[in-house]
């Protein structure tokens, strides 16, 4: 985990990747879980029989449930001092380059690409490239906005 003192000090990073976060493994559980959870239940995610024959040798995370672990991956990246709340603010670009197959593991590594002052904080913009454990093709590149207040 990469510890910023404050806000302003993140902001000096303009540019540069600022953390990364730990591995998380991607265990059918988890899968099934999402699943339920949205209505998702197209049978390669639910169905590792089926699935196995099937394009990808075996059941894959669903897109949203790897983009779900943005908040995850973001609180073993980085952690800033001085910050009282920070909210999701939304995401202006989202790729899925590749899938993720039950039994993966997968970490974040976050870009800063934009900061901006505003009334209480700033909003923070990070380009998020999740790679997956012996993949050279990443599973998820995302540019995520946030907003920090002290």
């Amino acid at each position: 985990m990469r510890k910023f003192a404050s806000l302003d000090e993140l902001g000096r990073e303009l540019g540069q990747v600022v953390g990364t976060s730990e591995w998380i493994a991607i265990t059918q559980q988890h899968i099934d879980e999402f699943a339920r959870a949205t209505g998702d239940l197209q049978w390669i995610h639910v169905d590792p029989v089926r699935a196995a024959a099937g394009p990808f040798g075996s059941t894959i995370a669903h897109g949203f449930l790897t983009l779900s672990l943005l908040p995850q991956m973001g609180a073993s990246a980085i952690d800033i001092g001085g910050v009282r709340m920070g909210v999701n603010y939304g995401l202006n670009k989202v790729r899925f380059p590749a899938p993720v197959p039950v039994g993966s593991r997968l970490r974040g590594h976050f870009k800063l690409t934009g900061f901006e002052p505003i009334e209480g904080g700033a909003q923070i913009t990070f380009e998020v490239t999740m790679e997956r454990e012996g993949s050279a093709k990443p599973v998820c590149v995302a540019e995520s906005l946030s907003r920090r207040y002290v």
